[in-house]
C-alpha cells in the first residue's frame, strides 16, 4: 500500500522503540524524515527509504 507522508501524521511502525510504543510523529518529510516517538519524546532521523518499508499503519491528521 502507498501512503501519503505529512507533517503532524502518526506512522505505526513494525518494531518497537525500547521505550515500547510503535507510534511515530512525522515532524519532516523529504529524502530524510524526523520522527518523534510519541511514548518518550525521543526524535530520531531516518531514511525514507526505510520508513516506507516497514511502515504497518497511518493515522492522518486532523
Amino acid at each position: 500500500m502507498v501512503y501519503q507522508y505529512e507533517v503532524g501524521d502518526i506512522v505505526k511502525l513494525k518494531k518497537q522503540h525500547p521505550c515500547g510504543s510503535k507510534e511515530w510523529e512525522i515532524l519532516r518529510v523529504g529524502a530524510d524524515f524526523r520522527l518523534k516517538c510519541m511514548g518518550c519524546g525521543h526524535q530520531i532521523m531516518i531514511a525514507r527509504k526505510l520508513v516506507e518499508k516497514n511502515t504497518k499503519g497511518l493515522s492522518k491528521k486532523e
